[in-house]
């Protein structure tokens, strides 16, 4: 049982006066490469990692759901039969967001008790990690096992989906939950966005000798509004221009096609897409033929292209990846949705401070703000702790 899991059981016996029923928890998550390809329905590569945000619950004799967490003194209750997208704001909705999804995809909750659900969360919040996805899984883990609903790891993910898109708002696709509720240690998830298939790919991480090296611009982004969504419209307007209903269906040979037939800023959002599901594929296949010191390359690429076509970094990530690998980084990309969040350089460990203190030095130079660095371990996903 790790300290967080104890010290939010103890946290939720003082708070409610008697132990909680069980303690879940749900990982965040470094998307390795694949990046605004899940909502085209296409392919990413993510992984779990060593960051959790854990969910203490108690069972109540009313229907009322109370939420709080440790790091505010603000508790959110809502009656189970009130749930609805209108009546959450705030972060208590990816809480409440999960119940509703539950109810709205027709589980029936006409039995079920009320909660107390206390949330601690150390997945760095507006880093790229999503952070919200780790709050809807570990809630969601700990729903499907207190209601007795028997629900498969996917089937929770599309929930934490449902409930992140329709009741905060953000339109994202199926990558973060997939990610947080399939982790395994040492192991992708490669998650086929159109089939909802998903399996699970070894990284060699650990006997490479290598490590992710997380690069928080600490430039805070927010999903729910603005460039994000305006990428979205962007993808759905070139699939329909070009008489297919997702990007997915799209190959590199159509690029020649959609040059000519697309505005040149919808062209450039649809050739990052598209050749971004190719860099996916050929990173499982490169992983498997000769390991992760051979995928520099497609990491870089994909790093362009975000820059270039779809134009969702930030200085700080631009300049930390350029950085990284310019001093022995195999090879460095922005992760998340953009705008701001993180970057991730694929490192040598024994090189991890030389490359660390170069990225802060050049930023530093460049007048661009400090970023924050620390290393993730690819992990478990979502579980009941206690």
């Amino acid at each position: 049982m790790s300290d967080q899991v104890s010290a939010v059981g103890d946290g939720f016996a003082a708070r409610h006066g008697r132990r909680p029923d069980g303690v879940w928890s749900a990982p965040g998550r470094v998307n390795l490469i694949g990046e605004h390809t899940d909502y085209n329905r296409g392919f990413v590569l993510p992984f779990a990692i060593d960051r959790r945000t854990v969910a203490a619950v108690g069972v109540c004799d009313d229907r009322v759901l109370r939420v709080s967490s440790t790091f505010t003194e603000e508790e959110v209750s809502l009656a189970i039969d009130d749930l609805s997208p209108g009546a959450m704001q705030g972060w208590s909705a990816y809480v409440l967001g999960v119940a509703w999804a539950l109810s709205d995809e027709g589980h029936d909750l006409s039995s079920a008790p009320g909660l107390d659900i206390l949330i601690d969360s150390r997945v760095p919040v507006g880093a790229g990690l999503s952070s919200s996805a780790a709050i809807e899984c570990a809630v969601a883990v700990a729903l499907n096992d207190l209601w007795d609903l028997n629900l498969s790891p996917l089937d929770l993910a599309r929930i934490g989906r449902i409930a992140e898109n329709r009741a905060v708002g953000a339109p994202t696709g199926l990558l973060d939950q997939a990610a947080s509720m399939l982790g395994r240690e040492d192991h992708g998830v490669f998650l086929d966005c159109d089939t909802e298939e998903a399996e699970p790919v070894a990284l060699h991480l650990r006997e490479e000798g290598l490590e992710i090296l997380v690069m928080d611009s600490r430039v805070e982004h927010e999903h729910a509004t603005g460039g994000y969504r305006d990428r979205r419209d962007s993808c759905e307007k070139g699939a329909a221009a070009l008489g297919v209903s997702t990007l997915r269906e799209l190959s590199e040979d159509d690029l020649d096609r959609a040059s000519a037939a697309l505005d040149e800023e919808t062209f450039r959002r649809v050739r990052h897409i598209v050749t971004e599901n190719a860099r996916v594929v050929d990173t499982v296949r490169t992983l498997g033929d000769s390991g992760p010191r051979a995928i520099g390359a497609l990491l870089d690429a994909s790093q362009a292209s975000m820059r270039d076509d779809f134009e969702i970094t930030v200085p700080e990530i631009d300049l930390a990846c350029a950085t990284a690998v310019e001093n022995g980084a195999i090879g460095a990309r922005m992760t998340g949705g953009g705008f701001g969040g993180s970057a991730i350089a694929l490192v040598p460990a024994d090189a991890r401070s030389d490359i660390g203190s170069a990225v802060t030095s050049a930023l530093a130079s460049a007048g661009l703000r400090e970023p924050h660095l620390f290393t993730v371990t690819p992990s478990e996903g979502a579980r009941r702790d206690i």
